[in-house]
């Protein structure tokens, strides 16, 4: 790990102390390795989006995930975010939805405590904390050497068992799947989306 990185190793969650300074560090424009409901994520404001795409070694016209802590803070700005997306969000499920004549991909995790860091920072970009094309973080001991000289923290909270978000794309009549993600929650999100159409 380069010398200048902050790491804050947590049992649970942050304490509201660490949370401030995870915060501070983000909004100063610093990226953040940080657990998600699903895996390890690089984070950082929407700002920095192209400093997130050099470290993955990403093509920049991709573009990223964003987390918010609500859905208000998403229409806050100007995501269109469906209501039967109250039903759902918080949860591992990354929705597909429109802003303006654009699209985003955004989701609401299901971890309180990340949500309460996202009040603080605003909504953020979030991506798997690997190189492109390499396997999902699960651990902090999985990062390479490389991609943690490039960023600014860790918060260390232990293995995460979570798998990639589900995708569902809610930009047409009716949602569709991208992406399963975990199979019991794919399998309840068809559900509760079935009782909707």
């Amino acid at each position: 790990m380069g010398p200048n990185v902050k790491r804050w190793q947590v049992a649970g969650a942050p304490t509201d102390a660490q949370l401030d300074e995870i915060a501070s560090l983000l909004r100063s424009g610093g990226i953040v390795v940080l657990p998600t409901d699903t895996i390890y994520g690089l984070h950082g404001l929407p700002s920095e989006s192209e400093r997130i795409a050099a470290i993955k070694y990403r093509h920049e016209e991709k573009r990223f995930l964003m987390i918010a802590a609500s859905i208000e803070q998403l229409r806050s700005i100007g995501v269109d975010v469906p209501s039967t997306l109250n039903e759902i969000w918080p949860a591992p499920m990354t929705a597909v939805l429109r802003r303006g004549a654009s699209t985003i991909a955004a989701r609401v995790p299901d971890l309180k405590w990340l949500r309460d860091l996202l009040e603080r920072t605003g909504p953020l970009i979030s991506t798997s904390a690997n190189r492109s094309g390499d396997p999902p973080v699960a651990s902090t001991d999985e990062l390479r050497s490389d991609l943690l000289n490039a960023i600014d923290g860790v918060v260390d909270a232990g293995r995460r068992e979570g798998k990639p978000s589900a995708i569902v794309d809610f930009t047409e009549t009716e949602p569709r799947f991208i992406r399963e993600g975990d199979p019991r929650f794919a399998q309840i999100l068809r559900k509760t989306l079935s009782k909707k159409l």
